[in-house]
């Protein structure tokens, strides 16, 4: 008898054994299918965070090189705002200079003459005074005279209005100046008229 109660009692411990197994296995299930939908569940949510995650960081790459081009029109705009106001205060004379152009020739012209009486002399004598102080304040703001004669023809310095044949110069020389061109720094004024050789 005490054999049965024995055997009754280990059966009733390993029933009850077996029922906590099975609880505990179904618990686990429980827990594997609650785990598995949570996965299911954060998958669709992280996936839309990376979207999003994608999405600002190209925004943020497109406002970079907006930024970045900005600051390059920035830079250009000053570079050429520079460059624009250097070349207004190296050429500020030119449209005077231009003007006055004229007037230089006139005095050629006019010191050209010869003077035979006393009186046309002393006046061309105030004349050439006058033409060197003009040339000299000219020459000040840069304007300088073009050098033709005996020189190759240049086309960018020299107009030519005349051939002729001379065989003590070489062909494509300038002859002859018919009328001064004139230059301002590094710009020309006014291209010389000149006689080329052939």
């Amino acid at each position: 008898m005490t054999e049965n109660n024995q055997t009754s009692e280990e059966l009733e411990t390993e029933n009850s054994t077996v029922t906590a197994d099975t609880a505990a296995a179904d618990s686990v299930e429980g827990e594997t299918e609650v785990i598995a939908e949570d996965e299911q569940s954060i998958e669709p949510e992280k996936d839309e965070k990376d979207i999003e995650i994608e999405e600002l960081k190209k925004k943020l790459s497109d406002e970079e090189d907006r930024r970045l081009r900005i600051l390059a029109d920035l830079d250009n705009a000053r570079r050429r705002a520079t460059l624009d106001k250097e070349a207004m205060q190296k050429y500020r004379a030119q449209e005077v200079l231009t003007n006055l152009i004229p007037v230089l020739d006139n005095f050629h012209r006019g010191l050209s003459v010869k003077a035979e009486s006393d009186d046309a002399k002393s006046l061309l004598t105030g004349m050439e005074m006058i033409y060197r102080s003009l040339e000299d304040a000219l020459k000040s703001e840069g304007l300088k005279e073009i050098e033709a004669a005996g020189t190759e023809f240049d086309p960018n310095f020299h107009q030519a209005v005349m051939t002729d044949s001379d065989d003590n110069y070489d062909s494509g020389s300038v002859l002859e100046v018919l009328q001064k061109g004139y230059t301002l720094k590094d710009r020309v004024l006014r291209p010389a008229m000149v006689k080329v050789n052939e």
